[in-house]
Order: structure tokens, then sequence, then C-alpha cells
């Protein structure tokens, strides 16, 4: 318990000194930008690489794997039809909350979490694949179909020709491209497929590759700490508090719950491997449901807001697990 409290302890110092510095602007109005394209393509990347190139398959995919991507599904689409029969919602505003639910941070979040908390990056490679692979592609080819349908509002009655079904299918086959381009699936990809490989790599190549992958964790967590200074959320008349609302109290409350009943009660998981589906479905909604919103103009501050404050959540949730599992 002791390991893990110092791991949050940790986080929060870095994420705490990134606030700092973006209330100071000692570092120049452009340094959380520049700061987040260094890590996003080239820290990060290279530490997926590293860690999968040493690793193999079968410690990858397994049933923390398992319980992490059905999780995932089930609360998105439980949220799906909570908001459709309670709040009436369109398609479109369903896609993005059902994202905010049940989408988790497995990079920005994840990967620190993962290296100071549970001491491996077990669950984050194939996550973060399942997630920008499959998930997010199956969510943008509805959003196509559900803004061609409704109009804006994507809201159902529309009736969508079938013109609107091709673009559908475009939309969830250009978000297969985007996300076999992205360079943090590439890097998992390319790991894999070393991991697959009976050969590993010389460590005179791989060092650095390691030394460059360093600089992820530090600085994801202080680009996180930036983005939350001059935050506003919740807005009154702006916001859609209930959706947030939703949105927030599945991923906090029912993910963590439900990926502890699969754990524990489906595949019979204990001790640390219980600990680690319990934590990766405790993590806060990612930040690409808001990039995802914001390029089809549906939900944007349903996303938003249910990153930050789901990100605010996260931590006294994920202490509790840890106390209560660790």
């Amino acid at each position: 318990m002791a390991g893990v409290l110092n791991g949050f302890a940790v986080i929060v110092a870095l994420v705490a000194l990134g606030w700092v510095l973006a209330r100071s602007g000692v570092l120049g109005h452009d340094a959380r930008l520049v700061i987040n394209r260094l890590v996003f393509f080239v820290a990060t990347p290279a530490l997926l690489f590293d860690a999968l190139a040493r690793t193999t398959l079968d410690a990858v995919f397994n049933g923390v794997f398992l319980v992490s991507a059905v999780s995932a599904v089930i609360i998105a689409v439980a949220y799906a039809a909570i908001a459709r029969l309670w709040l009436r919602k369109g398609s479109a505003d369903l896609v993005v909350g059902a994202l905010s639910a049940g989408y988790v941070n497995s990079a920005n979040l994840g990967i620190p979490i993962a290296l100071y908390v549970l001491g491996d990056l077990g669950f984050v490679m194939p996550l973060l694949l399942f997630q920008v692979v499959v998930l997010q592609p199956v969510a943008i080819a509805v959003l196509e179909r559900a803004t061609l349908a409704g109009g804006p509002g994507g809201a159902p009655g529309g009736g969508a020709s079938r013109g609107g079904a091709d673009s559908g299918r475009g939309g969830a086959r250009d978000a297969l491209v985007q996300a076999i381009r992205n360079p943090l699936v590439v890097a998992a990809l390319a790991g894999v497929l070393v991991a697959a490989l009976p050969w590993t790599p010389p460590e005179r190549l791989l060092e650095p590759v390691h030394l460059v992958g360093q600089i992820s964790v530090p600085g994801a967590l202080l680009v996180f700490g930036m983005s939350l200074y001059g935050v506003r959320v919740l807005e009154a008349g702006a916001s859609p508090r209930r959706e947030i609302a939703l949105a927030s109290a599945l991923k906090l409350v029912a993910h963590p719950l439900l990926a502890f009943a699969l754990g524990a009660g489906v595949l019979g998981m204990r001790g640390h491997e219980l600990l680690t589906v319990v934590v990766a479905a405790a993590l806060p909604t990612a930040q690409n449901v808001l990039v995802v919103a914001t390029r089809y103009g549906h939900g944007t501050l349903l996303a938003r807001d249910s990153a930050v404050l789901t990100t605010l959540g996260a931590l006294p949730v994920l202490l509790l697990v840890s106390a209560l599992l660790a």
C-alpha cells in the first residue's frame, strides 16, 4: 500500500507542477503545445515500443485486456440506453456521451499510473489498441450516419439514405486509417511485432529508445497539469449537466464496479491482476473523446466537462481502489 501511495504522490506532484508552470507562464504561451507534441509524437511511442519489444504476447493479450475491453463496451451501451430513454437524446449526442462514459485515458494518465502504481504497462498497450482501432472507428461511423440522417443535431427521424450508409462505412474506414497512422498505435503495433518474433533486439539498440521514452511520463503529467489551469466546467445554461453527471457517474463508479465483478466473479482474478483491471476501469475519460466531438460538432461541452470532472474525481477513486485491493 505504501508503494501505491508513493506512486500517486509522484503523479500529484508533477500535475501540480504543471499547473504552477501554466499559471506563472514561465515557459511561454506555447509551452503546453510543444511539450504535448514531444510527448505524443516522440516520447510515448518510444516508451510503448521499448516496453513491448522486451515482453511476450501472452503477457499482453490476457484476461486483463478482456475485462477492460468488455467492461468499456458494456458501460458505453449502458449510457446510450439510459440517455435514450431518460433524456431523449439523438444518436450523435448518445455516441459522445457513451464514449465519455467508457473510453478511458489509457495514455496520458494510464501510462503514468501503470508505471508508478502498478509497476508495469501490461494493460495499456492492448487497451489503447482496442480503443483507437475498434471503439473509435465504430463511434465515428455512427456519428457520420447520425449527422447525415438528422442534420446538425443528429436527431432521429431524418431517414438515412444509401449515401449516408456509405458515408458511415467510409467514416469508420477513414477512422481506422487515421488510427493506424497514429504514432502511438504504430509504435504499439511495431512493439507487438517484435515481441512476436523469436528475437530480442540487442540492448545497445533499445537503450536510446528507452532514454527517449523516459520523457513520456513526466511530460504527460506536466501537460495534464497545465491543461487544468483556467478551465471552467458546468457553465450555467451551456453545459448539459444531466448528461455530464450520468457519464461521470458511470465512469467513476459503475465502470470500476463492473470491472471488479467481471474480473473477480467471472474470471476469478485476485491480487495484483484484479487491482489492474479495476484501476484501468477507474481511469478518467480520454481527451480523444473531445477531439471526436469537436470534429463532428456534437457534444463538445459534454466531452470536455466529463473529461475534467472524471479526471479530478479519478484520484480519490483510484486511492480507494488501491486501499481496498492493493
